[in-house]
């Protein structure tokens, strides 16, 4: 199982990746980035052992394009997104917000829009709906709306270990979600409300390890925690 794809390297070497026109102006701002052949999507499954044809599932944390750049690759995969994030793309101006439909919606992927069920299990709280991916309650999905309307956060519980939460871009700091601070992208209430969310999750088990897909320190944070080599960069 995969939790996000990372950004295309055509993003960096292809002219025509991005619109064009007012709205290229604001991606050339912005999408400013150095990925090299090493590091794709690919080049990462590699260095831990595993080709992209060995992922069963692929869940999309949200549509931005630095998170659904290794989707090409995955037509043999489950592609899961909340139906939330997925309603967004019909909405005004998708481009305007990062949302490029034709490097999500491509021919022959198989795309599940999950929406969240209520639950009742006391280590979720507050969190009052999810997605539990196997049934078990091993992988969770949960709702943070804010840097997007359908953003969803991955839960990982691990017997005798501790449990590891993929926040997504919902903060781009670990610490600085801990003090409650929010980025500025995405809805500020929102983004507090998850935010808030969350540290009540890790206030009542401390040992719960954030990890930020844009955060410096997710990657030694990921290895103190599973006991491995921070192998797997993530953009």
């Amino acid at each position: 199982m995969l939790f996000d794809t990372g950004q295309d390297r055509a993003s960096v070497t292809d002219p025509g990746y991005f619109p064009g026109a007012i709205t290229g102006v604001r991606y050339g701002r912005l999408a400013r980035f150095e990925i090299t052949p090493q590091q794709t999507l690919s080049a990462g499954l590699d260095r831990l052992g595993y080709a992209a044809g060995d992922v069963r599932i692929a869940v999309l944390s949200h549509l931005h394009q630095d998170h659904i750049g290794g989707l090409a690759e995955l037509s043999h995969a489950d592609i899961m997104v909340s139906q939330a994030e997925w309603d967004t793309l019909s909405s005004p101006l998708p481009e305007m917000r990062g949302l490029m439909r034709r490097h999500i919606d491509l021919p022959g992927l198989r795309w599940q829009r999950i929406e969240p069920e209520l639950t009742g299990d006391p280590d979720l709280a507050p969190f009052q709906a999810c997605h539990d991916l196997f049934g078990d309650g091993s992988l969770v999905l949960l709702p943070t709306p804010g840097h997007t309307p359908g953003s969803m956060s991955l839960l990982v519980r691990r017997p005798g270990r501790p449990p590891l939460m993929m926040v997504g871009d919902l903060t781009y700091d670990a610490h600085l979600l801990q003090i409650g601070h929010v980025p500025g992208v995405g809805s500020r209430h929102r983004l507090r409300e998850a935010t808030a969310m969350i540290n009540t999750m890790r206030q009542r088990d401390p040992g719960l390890v954030i990890l930020p897909a844009h955060d410096p320190e997710a990657a030694s944070r990921l290895a103190q925690a599973t006991g491995q080599a921070p192998t797997l960069a993530t953009a």
